[in-house]
């Protein structure tokens, strides 16, 4: 009786996953389908849910709309350099707050804690006024700075360090190894799982990102791709739906591509912060 019910619980569990799954899934399925449609397919209703014959023509319309390269090109340099800067940013932060005792460490921390809940709409004016004054409006530059710290990132390496047991540290300083050393050479590569969690999430973040790009550039040299996605519905009069939706292919292959193959750390960093 109670193995029957246990069975019978399963069920619905696996029943409440795949709907909860297929949920988040039709979206991006719908998309993918539409993206391969021709235009009298796209409004025809009864909706059809695979495309009668595949245009793969799609995606040569949507990049030949605008300096697309350039775009895609943009895309890496911001999203890139903003990772490479949090990095070198947070992780000896990260080190400090979860080795080092000093005072005004916990203020310190906890003002970390709150750059979490601060959206950068509430702050774009003031950034925007300093880097006016700086010249970088409308360049890289403005893309890149204002996101080399994260608070986020901080918040993570600091969970992950502070796992370490104070043994292994103890050791490598009676071996005279340098704090410098320890921590590049000791926790970071123990940490690894979690950096390439973070790693992908903050690629993620600025690749998509929209309103920042938006509010600080003004020409298409220094544009990135959702801004050039966002342009197509104006390029193509705003009905080529199947045009915008290979361009927002374009748009989300880097991304699938960085998830494919960093799927396995990811699950591995989950795993190793619950324990």
């Amino acid at each position: 009786m109670r193995q029957a019910g246990t069975t019978a619980w399963k069920t619905i569990e696996g029943i409440l996953l795949i709907a909860v799954a297929l949920v988040f899934v039709f979206p991006f399925l719908w998309m993918f389908l539409t993206a391969f449609k021709t235009m009298p397919e796209v409004y025809q209703f009864p909706p059809t849910w695979l495309p009668e014959s595949w245009q793969f023509q799609n995606f040569q319309t949507a990049w030949r709309s605008g300096p697309f390269l350039t775009y895609v090109w943009n895309s890496f340099l911001v999203a890139g350099g903003i990772l490479v800067l949090q990095l070198l940013t947070g992780v000896p932060a990260a080190y400090a707050f979860a080795r080092y005792r000093f005072r005004g460490k916990e203020a310190l921390f906890a003002l970390t804690l709150i750059a979490l809940m601060i959206p950068a709409q509430v702050i774009f004016l003031p950034v925007y006024v300093e880097l006016s004054h700086w010249g970088l409006v409308n360049t890289l530059w403005a893309l890149i700075l204002p996101y080399g710290a994260s608070a986020f990132g901080i918040f993570l390496l600091r969970q992950s360090f502070m796992q370490v047991p104070d043994e292994v540290i103890e050791a490598a300083r009676l071996d005279n190894a340098s704090e410098w050393k320890i921590m590049w050479t000791i926790m970071v590569p123990m940490a690894k799982p979690v950096l390439v969690t973070f790693g992908l999430f903050s690629f993620i973040y600025h690749w998509n990102d929209y309103f920042w790009p938006l509010i600080m550039t003004n020409s298409q040299e220094v544009r990135t791709l959702p801004i050039g996605i966002s342009m197509l519905k104006a390029v193509e009069g705003g009905k080529q739906w199947n045009v915008i939706m290979a361009g927002n292919m374009i748009l989300v292959f880097p991304i699938l591509l960085i998830f494919f193959f960093a799927q396995r750390h990811i699950i591995r960093a989950f795993v190793y912060q619950s324990k």
